[in-house]
């Protein structure tokens, strides 16, 4: 890797960009994409074809500090039940415009906290899914799970539902760094959480862990990634926390004056990069390592890895609709966002159409920078033939597209006639680089610390 001083030159200890878990980002989007441009692109997904379902629950017991989602705190279970028929409702909405012999690719249930749901709900919010949209064959059905908020009713109704991946949300197992987050989650208690869910049969199971977390070291966080191996996950995010106190009114809770140093965040990833690769696991994209016979492994090495709102994904289904307060649909022809409030949500489907605010429609050239960024944060490569072949861009656009980088990157990108190149040592700076491409303003809020 090379030396900190260059990537400090570099401006990666100081900028702020995008994850690019989207092209355009969100904070792009605006009401020029209708309830009624969703409803015609529901509409105009191909007959038979696979698409992918998010569905968000922003219910939480709790509110952890370190969360920047989209959540709300419930101490009942009503709220929480009355969310779940509106889903319904938004479902029925859904099976009216989609087209005949749609069938799912993936089924993921986020939040918020989707256990806070009772077992009967689960069973039934299931049912309605299935009746619009039936699992299709190697189907994903994949559940955040809380370790601190499941038990075996609600386990065995995911599990018979057909969960078969389940996501625990480590963040650090230092009881220190959990009470500055506000996240208590003992390594016992999601220990357990791990074996219920292996118990019923799931074949997979994915973690996410943070770093750049207050307090965080080297040592602590060498702890708490080899307590994480010992669970033995099939996948795991290890996502940098993005400390946005501006953006996550809750995040005022954690003191600035504990966080680590940019270059000490980087040394923080670097440490626990180690012990993944070393444990066996593949290095995925920026930010995940895998099992190899897991999906996501599989997909690197074949060249068919892509990113969307949950990050890395294999998933190929062209339509991903999410159901849901702020959830985003991604379209072939743009990005749909429902009303990011509860309330406003539930408005809008109560008054018998979709809750779309936003979005955004794409042109030729989204498309075209999309794929090349995407490409980038996937492969570290970009493949001028696949691109030029897809889109019918001419090599001179490519040329003018990658000389920018070029210039400013230097011997940390490559260029020759096969196309756009990232190394190895250029890899912390893959968002930058990423960045350069990216046609917008870049001066809107959200984004966070490139490392």
């Amino acid at each position: 890797m090379k030396p900190n001083s260059d990537l400090a030159r570099l401006g990666l200890f100081d900028a702020r960009v995008p994850r690019y878990t989207s092209y355009p980002t969100a904070p792009h989007f605006s009401n020029a994409v209708t309830e009624k441009d969703f409803s015609n692109w529901i509409g105009a997904i191909a007959e038979g074809s696979r698409i992918s379902l998010y569905l968000h629950v922003p219910f939480c017991r709790r509110l952890c500090w370190f969360c920047a989602c989209r959540t709300q705190g419930t101490r009942s279970e009503e709220p929480v039940r009355a969310y779940a028929q509106v889903l319904k409702a938004e479902l029925a909405l859904l099976k009216a415009r989609l087209p005949r012999g749609i069938t799912l690719s993936r089924l993921h249930w986020g939040g918020g906290t989707p256990t806070l749901l009772p077992a009967d709900e689960i069973e039934s919010l299931a049912r309605d899914i299935f009746s619009v949209v039936p699992l299709g064959e190697d189907a994903e059905f994949s559940v955040e799970i809380d370790p601190n908020e499941i038990d075996d009713a609600r386990l065995d109704a995911l599990a018979a539902a057909g969960m078969n991946r389940a996501s625990i949300g480590v963040q650090d197992f230092d009881p220190l760094i959990q009470k500055t987050i506000g996240r208590d989650q003992s390594y016992e208690v999601t220990k357990k959480a791990a074996e219920m869910i292996r118990a019923r049969g799931v074949r997979s199971l994915n973690a996410d862990i943070l770093y750049g977390l207050p307090h965080q070291s080297n040592e602590r966080i060498s702890d708490s990634v080899t307590k994480l191996l010992s669970l033995s996950p099939d996948r795991v995010a290890l996502y940098g926390y993005a400390h946005v106190p501006w953006m996550a009114r809750r995040q005022v809770m954690i003191p600035s004056d504990a966080m680590p140093k940019p270059e000490e965040r980087l040394d923080l990833f670097e440490t626990a990069r180690v012990l993944f690769l070393d444990a066996g696991y593949e290095e995925i994209g920026i930010d995940h390592f895998a099992r190899p016979d897991d999906g996501l492994a599989v997909a690197a090495r074949e060249g068919r890895l892509r990113r969307n709102f949950q990050g890395y994904t294999d998933d190929t289904a062209e339509a991903l609709i999410g159901l849901g307060a702020s959830a985003i649909s991604r379209m072939p022809q743009g990005y749909a966002q429902n009303a990011p409030a509860t309330s406003a949500y539930v408005k809008a489907i109560r008054d018998g159409q979709f809750a779309t605010v936003k979005g955004h429609a794409f042109d030729r050239e989204d498309l075209l920078r999309a794929r090349l960024i995407e490409a980038l944060m996937c492969d570290f490569r970009i493949d001028s033939d696949e691109i030029r072949s897809h889109f019918g861009t001419t090599e001179a656009h490519l040329a003018e597209l990658y000389a920018a980088p070029a210039r400013e990157f230097g011997d940390m990108v490559q260029v020759d006639p096969k196309g756009f190149a990232i190394p190895e040592r250029g890899r912390p700076l893959t968002r930058m680089i990423a960045r350069a491409f990216d046609a917008y303003d870049l001066s809107k809020a959200g984004h966070s610390s490139a490392v």
